[in-house]
């Protein structure tokens, strides 16, 4: 087995800690463990002891390691393929396939199993889930155009029994419209050509059904789709996974392509839907759903600057920078020596500055989302307060630019802009109908970072 490193990957001065992970972690490593590490930053052959197993271990389950594994136990014909469909087929063909038709009119020529009437994905899922007799389901939906050999790499992970769900990138289908282009740079099925693990409250915090593998009896034990969610029942499938212990993996060398939305109207249609399924998933999953998630000092900081109090602001960092400092080298009792604990000062404001940064882009993110209605009351009520909106408005726009160098982002900034409102207000469409603002609240964390020997890496917030 090999393994590539996240992005995330550091390791100062190739020392005996490792700064890797979504959300970002500190490990401790022995001599031995750090010598382990090298080789495998260095991609060489290894064999790994019992020890050095639970290590690679826990920083896979941390998402800092990504296993790249060459061959599973499963083939092709060890996969059932199950369509929902409604009011259309799938433009491919596959052995063992199962398409339900999720009652269609008129009723779908072909289809394996007929609904009489319209009962959602999920379900029309399940329908076809107790017809599998393989060991492997794979659910994807008629708008997807399957690429010869996309199973090949997923399979491969299945070669580590805990993990009961793959999927592959699902990138929007090229098209002439300047929408079409618009999807291929931004569309939410779409999650990046990075590996990684998928849990909630990570980069990669869930994974479309248009395109997933799993193991059959993984989802029959969960009793497959939520049939009561019309939208999200994906991503609840995925969190149950997560939490009855097994792994699940994105896995970007596979690809499929999604068709883009024909209009606008569609765009925001189907974006608004995404909303709405924030509040029955926020309630069946409490905090999963927090637009935004920060400890205290950064909300302080961005309240501060916000406040128009820079000054304040930088002392407020500068203190939490001391302080994680102290904490990310304070000496283990039993070991007063221990030299495994030093970590430079840069790297101490490096881990606060990123993560004051990151609070900064989930707000502005927050302000053109889920909350652009309270944005939009205290931009029409306050003069004072509509400079720092429009900032948070444009500014990561902006920076995507700059980052590029080209203007397509801010091209591309009033669409996304529609596309976020849309988002937001499914999400206040559901909040107001269910009476129920957990999908609208921010997460803040009380303490600033935590650590501990190695045994058990920890989030530094």
């Amino acid at each position: 087995m090999r393994y590539r490193l996240d992005s995330s990957w550091r390791r100062p001065n190739n020392g005996n800690t490792v700064i890797a992970g979504s959300p970002l972690r500190l490990f401790r490593l022995t001599d031995s463990g750090a010598q382990f590490i090298a080789d495998v930053e260095a991609d060489v052959a290894i064999s790994p002891t019992p020890a050095h197993q639970q290590l690679l271990d826990r920083f896979v389950d941390a998402g800092a390691l990504h296993p790249v594994p060459r061959a599973g136990p499963f083939s092709i014909a060890d996969v059932t393929i199950v369509v929902p469909a409604h009011n259309r087929l799938p433009t491919w063909t596959a052995a063992q396939t199962i398409v339900v038709d999720d009652g269609s009119n008129p009723p779908l020529a072909h289809a394996t199993v007929r609904h009489a009437s319209n009962r959602g994905p999920g379900a029309a899922r399940n329908t076809g889930l107790a017809e599998v007799t393989t060991p492997l389901v794979a659910f994807v939906d008629t708008d997807v155009l399957l690429c010869d050999d996309w199973l090949t790499p997923l399979l491969a992970h299945f070669a580590d029994d805990r993990v009961a769900l793959v999927a592959p990138r699902v990138a929007s289908a090229p098209g002439a419209t300047s929408l079409a282009g618009y999807e291929q740079r931004h569309s939410p099925l779409d999650l990046g050509g990075e590996p990684a693990r998928v849990a909630p409250g990570t980069r990669v915090a869930y994974v479309p059904a248009a395109a997933i593998v799993c193991r059959t009896d993984a989802v029959r034990e969960l009793s497959g789709f939520d049939e009561r969610l019309r939208t999200g029942e994906d991503v609840d499938l995925v969190w149950r996974l997560c939490a009855a212990g097994h792994r699940c993996r994105y896995e970007p060398n596979s690809i499929v392509f999604h068709a883009p939305r024909a209009s606008i109207a569609a765009l925001v249609e189907q974006r608004f839907g995404f909303g709405r399924s924030a509040t029955p998933l926020a309630a069946r999953h409490p905090g999963a759903l927090a637009p935004v998630r920060m400890n205290v000092w950064s909300a302080v900081v961005w309240a501060l600057a916000l406040a128009r109090r820079p000054w304040l602001a930088l002392g407020v960092l500068a203190g939490t920078i001391v302080a994680l400092h102290r904490k990310l080298n304070e000496k283990r009792h039993d070991k007063p020596h221990d030299k495994l604990h030093d970590l430079p000062l840069v790297e101490s404001a490096r881990l606060a500055g990123l993560g004051t940064l990151g609070a900064g882009r989930q707000l502005a993110d927050a302000t053109a989302s889920v909350w652009w209605p309270i944005t939009a009351a205290l931009a029409a009520v306050s003069r004072r307060r509509r400079l720092p909106i429009a900032v948070a408005l444009i500014a990561p726009a902006a920076a995507a630019a700059m980052r590029q160098r080209s203007a397509q982002p801010l091209v591309d900034w009033p669409v996304q802009l529609l596309d976020r409102m849309a988002y937001g207000a499914g999400v206040w469409a559901g909040a107001v109908s269910a009476r129920d603002f957990a999908a609208l609240t921010p997460k803040i964390s009380a303490h600033s970072a935590q650590t501990d020997s190695g045994t058990r890496p920890q989030r530094i917030n």
